[in-house]
C-alpha cells in the first residue's frame, strides 16, 4: 500500500462522509424540525415572552 492508495481511500471516505451529512441535513426526518425553526422569527408568542408582552416600536 503506497501513498496513492491512501489518498484514494481518504477521498472515498470523505465522499461517503459528505453524502451522509447531506442526507442527515436534508432527509425527510429533519424536514419538520427545519420548518419549525424557520418560523421561529415570526412567532408572536415567543416575541411576547421575550419583551414581557410590550410592543416596542420606534415611531
Amino acid at each position: 500500500m503506497d501513498i496513492d492508495d491512501l489518498r484514494g481511500l481518504s477521498t472515498i471516505f470523505c465522499m461517503i462522509a459528505f453524502a451522509a451529512i447531506v442526507y442527515w441535513a436534508y432527509g425527510p426526518s429533519r424536514k419538520s424540525y427545519f420548518e419549525e425553526a424557520g418560523k421561529l422569527p415570526f412567532d408572536e408568542e415567543d416575541l411576547n415572552a421575550i419583551d414581557g408582552g410590550k410592543e416596542t416600536r420606534d415611531e
